[in-house]
């Protein structure tokens, strides 16, 4: 793995953090193929319950990709068939909480939108800035800003490429909750760990199913809800759940 990438394992909480402060935590293929490597142990480790997505420092979360080495990638045809570090967080099939500090723009913005929570300071400043450059985001910019905000607001930030304060993109769906720079590792510390102490697949199942609400008609998606529904009661961690209750005590799920 390479140093602008860390991964730490603290019980059932996973954090990776993107590690290039003085190129506000910029991304490189190098980077890229790392993830890659990363979602496929964060999904085969069962220990690991939820997944925080954080940048080192406080001027960025992250600006994306390195437009100075956008030419490692090749050809365009190869460039075309990259495989993402944005879209590789897509495949976490945990819950995954970007904590965000200063910039979240282009790219990084992308890996934002990947995760299922976000929460960011106050100075957070958030941009798809890929037009003032010539392109477009090419990894889930314009497919899920629209999902999380309005289409008006989702094509403001994509056709001027200008920023928006954390309090506008919390206004606009963008942002879930804004806490100070002193309470934001602490707030989401205790998120994760609230989510962690719930069952896992129960967990990764409402996380599959509100992706499911994103791209399918109601009565399919509610039928499929209460499909899985009735698989959880299948699990050891139902009749765990049933017992704790019973017993009025903390229940103790094993993702089985």
């Amino acid at each position: 793995m390479p140093d602008e990438l860390l991964f730490v394992q603290d019980g059932a909480v996973a954090t990776i953090t993107l590690n290039r402060p003085e190129k506000l935590n910029t991304m490189t293929p190098a980077m890229g193929k790392a993830i890659i490597q990363l979602v496929t142990y964060i999904n085969n480790e069962e220990s690991i319950r939820v997944v925080i997505l954080t940048g080192t420092g406080s001027r960025a979360f992250s600006a994306g990709s390195d437009v100075k080495v956008l030419d490692d990638y090749g050809s365009n045809w190869q460039l075309r068939n990259r495989i993402d570090y944005a879209r590789e967080l897509w495949k976490i099939r945990k819950p995954v909480i970007a904590k965000i500090r200063g910039y979240c723009i282009g790219g990084g913005l992308e890996m934002a939108l990947m995760s299922d929570i976000r929460y960011a300071t106050p100075d957070s400043r958030f941009a798809a800035g890929e037009i003032k450059l010539g392109w477009h985001g090419g990894a889930g910019n314009t497919q899920l800003l629209p999902r999380v905000m309005s289409p008006g607001r989702a094509l403001e930030m994509l056709l001027t490429g200008d920023m928006v304060s954390a309090e506008e993109a919390r206004d606009w769906g963008l942002v879930d909750r804004i806490f100070d720079d002193a309470d934001i590792d602490a707030k989401v510390a205790d998120l994760a760990a609230r989510i962690a102490g719930n069952a896992p697949i129960a967990s990764e199942l409402a996380k599959h199913l509100v992706r499911v609400a994103m791209s399918t008609a109601v009565d399919v998606g509610l039928q499929y809800e209460n499909d899985t529904f009735a698989y959880c009661f299948t699990t050891e961690d139902s009749d765990e759940g049933r017992a704790a209750f019973t017993e009025k005590r903390k229940p103790n799920f094993k993702g089985r």
